[in-house]
């Protein structure tokens, strides 16, 4: 009796902890159904402020992308190019050990800054007020053929450099924390010319490479969003259109990215110059006629009602040429001769020549810009009247640099305190590397 009696208590006992046990595990299902809510609430709100913040910085891009294409797009060169003809040697960098294959200026917090990219594999940074070098990144293991900044970071205030090298890498640069952010790798060779996309506030980039493909990216992704097929050698070099090119059809301003309209152009080793729709991926155009390498190609920065400036493309040569082609009527337009040696670059001046009026030059029909200028390996910088054809002027550079592998002109908007006039004053400097390692400024 006394065992049945203590069994019946157990049993009881249990019962209870058997109901405890389902009271807590239907307590626990109650908050974590509660939990389950609230965390399904927070999701919908991150969710939310996640679009909203997308929104946000899609319109930033946007504005920043207008931006871009405003200051890529001038209207009309209006420097008098006899105010450069008197220019003088104002600084010499020095730092490289080898060749410096290309050089980019910016703007950032008020400052002046100029980067280069070496075949000494290293991309430096400079303060062009004091002339001082700021920063070196050298974890590229092969030389360094093209360096850009960002515009994409730009908008995000940071101060970045984009570099393309031989070591089949693109790597991203922070100037401010010294490290590198990004690395594309997916081209199979040495990568050759980078150019920062003028719509979406310049979040896509292109590249040429050795492996004979132009590829197209995603900054933000990291991702390589297409790969564009048709040149039968080395791409060398690679650009986005200023502005939308200007056809007869109907499309609408929005594509896949954001880029219709626009095109890409290429320059080869296999001596043609090639056009590229953005959208389509298509090849548009190609241009025959130099007969070497194809070293350097641009658009014309400059835009009128006459000629768009994704209508006129400016090509230097290892064939000792300059080539104007126009892109509607797919023909070359204008052919500069002179130099002595392999034209390694070309560029489109702000100046235009004094010895034809602006009236006329604005009636011509070719191009907007009235004098370019040509680094080549024969050791000399030439300017060239666009239309005529004919050289201006011949500038022999430092007696140490050697051969001149890149250029670019940079415009401040300073005006000279003692007078009101700002053509009265030649704000335009012109940057040039070298083949013996040096960076030298002429204004």
């Amino acid at each position: 009796m006394k065992k049945v009696v203590k069994m019946d208590n157990e049993n009881s006992t249990l019962k209870q902890q058997l109901l405890q046990r389902h009271e807590d595990i239907r307590n626990l299902n109650s908050h974590q159904v509660k939990y389950k809510a609230k965390e399904k609430i927070i999701l919908e709100k991150d969710t939310e402020i996640t679009r909203y913040q997308e929104k946000i910085d899609e319109q930033k891009e946007k504005e920043h992308g207008e931006m871009l294409v405003k200051s890529k797009s001038k209207q009309l060169p209006t420097l008098n190019f006899d105010t450069f003809r008197s220019s003088k040697l104002l600084k010499t960098f020095n730092g490289h050990s080898s060749y410096v294959y290309s050089i980019d200026h910016s703007t950032f917090d008020g400052k002046q800054f100029l980067c280069s990219g070496s075949a000494d594999n290293t991309v430096r940074v400079w303060d062009i007020e004091n002339g001082k070098q700021i920063q070196s990144f050298n974890k590229h293991s092969n030389e360094v053929i093209c360096t850009k900044f960002s515009s994409y970071h730009y908008i995000n205030n940071r101060n970045v450099v984009c570099s393309s090298s031989s070591d089949q890498t693109i790597r991203f640069w922070d100037i401010q924390d010294d490290k590198q952010l990004q690395v594309f790798s997916e081209h199979t060779r040495g990568v050759c010319g980078i150019d920062f996309s003028l719509f979406s506030g310049g979040r896509y980039l292109c590249s040429g490479s050795h492996d004979k493909t132009i590829r197209l990216w995603d900054i933000k992704t990291s991702k390589s969003l297409h790969v564009l097929k048709g040149h039968t050698d080395t791409v060398w070099c690679t650009t986005f259109s200023p502005s939308q090119f200007r056809n007869n059809d109907n499309r609408s301003d929005a594509g896949i990215i954001g880029g219709n309209g626009y095109t890409i152009c290429s320059g080869s080793y296999d001596n043609t110059v090639r056009l590229w729709d953005v959208e389509t991926l298509k090849q548009l155009i190609i241009f025959r006629g130099h007969e070497g390498t194809v070293n350097n190609v641009q658009y014309s920065p400059y835009d009128s009602e006459i000629s768009g400036s994704a209508n006129t493309i400016l090509s230097s040569s290892s064939d000792k040429s300059i080539r104007l082609w126009d892109v509607r009527s797919r023909q070359q337009i204008q052919l500069f001769r002179g130099h002595t040696g392999s034209v390694y670059v070309a560029e489109y001046s702000p100046y235009i020549n004094s010895s034809s009026s602006l009236i006329d030059w604005i009636k011509g029909e070719v191009g907007n810009s009235n004098v370019i200028c040509s680094g080549s390996l024969d050791e000399t910088i030439r300017f060239w009247d666009i239309r005529s054809a004919k050289e201006l002027h011949t500038f022999t550079g430092n007696s140490n640099d050697g051969a001149i592998l890149c250029l670019k002109f940079f415009t401040s908007h300073k005006k000279d305190q003692n007078k009101q006039d700002t053509n009265s004053k030649n704000n335009s400097h012109l940057y040039y590397g070298s083949i013996k390692g040096t960076i030298n400024i002429l204004g």
